[in-house]
């Protein structure tokens, strides 16, 4: 009896599908043949690695005083600068050019209004003597206080009188420069700040 078997070689049958091979995604190499880093690593490895944590109370303490001391010396720059007159580093109420001819208009001159502090604490002073000191002194005190706020309405004057003068255009109110003179009249002149650019008796144009 004879059993048929089929042709293998025949090209009529069905080859069996071969799998799928999934692809990979190309990897981006560089000039040496290494993989292109990530933006995170080149970052990190351009700050370099972080510091490790102190070990011990007193290597934690010397970091705080580090960082304390790395403040103090910004601070101090800071102040530097503002005396200096350092736009920059100058608070809002004393930028612009405006604000500095008032400094200078202010700073040319001796004012009365500079000895306001020194008699507020004269006047703290004669609170402790006998009520008869306090009697002459209070009434020295009211004559120089008169005599103070006079001055600084008169200085509120010609200061908003020469701003106009030398700026047309300033938008400041004569109510705000006034203000400005007479608070910088007020403080003695070391402690002024910026500090002033001009001597008393120099010429301000």
């Amino acid at each position: 009896m004879r059993f048929l078997r089929g042709n293998t070689n025949s090209g009529t049958t069905d080859s069996e599908p071969e799998p799928a091979v999934e692809a990979s995604p190309p990897i981006r190499t560089t000039g040496k043949g290494r993989p292109t880093p990530s933006r995170r690593e080149a970052e990190g490895r351009k700050r370099g690695p972080a510091p490790p944590p102190p070990r011990t109370q007193r290597e934690a303490l010397a970091r705080m005083r580090g960082s304390k001391e790395e403040r103090r010396n910004a601070a101090a720059q800071r102040r530097e600068r503002m005396l200096a007159g350092d736009e920059k580093y100058l608070l809002p109420r004393d930028r612009g050019p405006v604000k500095a001819y008032v400094r200078d208009l202010v700073d040319s001159r001796r004012h009365l209004a500079g000895a306001f502090m020194p008699l507020a604490l004269l006047v703290i002073v004669m609170m402790l003597m006998p009520p008869i000191v306090q009697s002459y002194g209070s009434l020295v005190s009211m004559l120089m206080l008169v005599a103070i706020i006079i001055e600084g309405v008169l200085l509120g004057r010609i200061v908003t009188r020469r701003v106009r003068e030398r700026f047309p255009k300033a938008t400041d109110s004569g109510t705000s420069l006034a203000f400005y003179a007479m608070t910088r009249a007020t403080q003695m002149r070391r402690m002024r700040v910026p500090k002033p650019r001009v001597n008393p008796g120099d010429p301000v144009p």
